[in-house]
């Protein structure tokens, strides 16, 4: 059978804003991403999300970003590789802090942070050394076929290769951004399509029209995404009846 990790980017709430339908998708998904306090989330609202995912049984990934919670993390900040090295450990050491056992199951980069790095060899790099001072056998989740994944190679840094089925692609293999009005797909049953082809057929159609190949392990959901419950359910749904198995990576 067939098999692929589900996750979701979550703990984004802040204080007394809440932000998502976390408890219920934590309930659907096998493994979650979880805001360490920079780009959003607080120690509470981390704590909280941790203590739920593992009741639930799923993967827990740290989400650093960059220290923009007024950006949500999706503003590009110029800072220097080691000063990205740095926050990304400082998030993933906190975060891992929080775990029953000081383990983690995976760190994704959030935002601008992964988007910036998934096309600048120098900032995944140092993405990559600063997951490996927390724990080198903490995977690195990274947009596919992307400069995060051949970073990750070149420190000998385990490694999933990610897709989105809630995002449009550009033909370079790269998210259209999400300043363009076509970025995010909102329609749960043409997600679902997407998603069983990028997994079976190892392919996304992108924006053009045209396919280019992929090798998925994980597909993301996105928590702040409006519909992210109904398309999370229905992932669920149209994956195990395309005879595909969700599980952790």
């Amino acid at each position: 059978m067939m098999k692929i990790d589900l996750n979701s980017d979550l703990g984004e709430s802040f204080g007394r804003y809440q932000l998502g339908n976390d408890s219920q998708v934590i309930q659907l998904v096998t493994s979650v991403n979880v805001a360490c306090g920079f780009h959003a989330g607080d120690p509470d609202v981390m704590a909280q999300t941790v203590a739920t995912a593992q009741k639930a049984g799923v993967g827990i990934g740290a989400h650093p970003g960059f220290p923009d919670l007024q950006g949500f993390g999706r503003r590009k900040m110029q800072l220097s590789p080691l000063e990205v090295q740095h926050l990304v450990t400082y998030q993933v050491g906190a975060l891992q802090a929080f775990t029953s056992k000081h383990r983690l199951h995976h760190v994704k980069p959030h935002g601008a942070l992964y988007n910036l790095a998934a096309s600048n060899h120098q900032l995944a790099v140092a993405i990559c050394r600063g997951i490996q001072q927390v724990d080198p056998q903490l995977p690195l989740y990274g947009l596919a076929g992307s400069e995060l994944i051949k970073a990750a190679a070149e420190v000998d840094l385990p490694v999933a290769q990610e897709v989105f089925g809630d995002r449009n692609y550009l033909p370079d293999g790269r998210l259209v951004p999400r300043s363009q009005s076509d970025a995010v797909i909102t329609d749960p049953k043409l997600i679902a399509q997407r998603v069983v082809q990028m997994v079976k057929k190892r392919t996304i159609t992108t924006i053009d029209g045209s396919e280019i190949k992929i090798d998925p392990d994980t597909v993301c959901v996105h928590g702040d995404n409006q519909q992210a419950l109904a398309i999370v359910k229905q992932l669920r749904q149209t994956l195990t009846q395309s005879g595909i198995d969700l599980q952790p990576f």
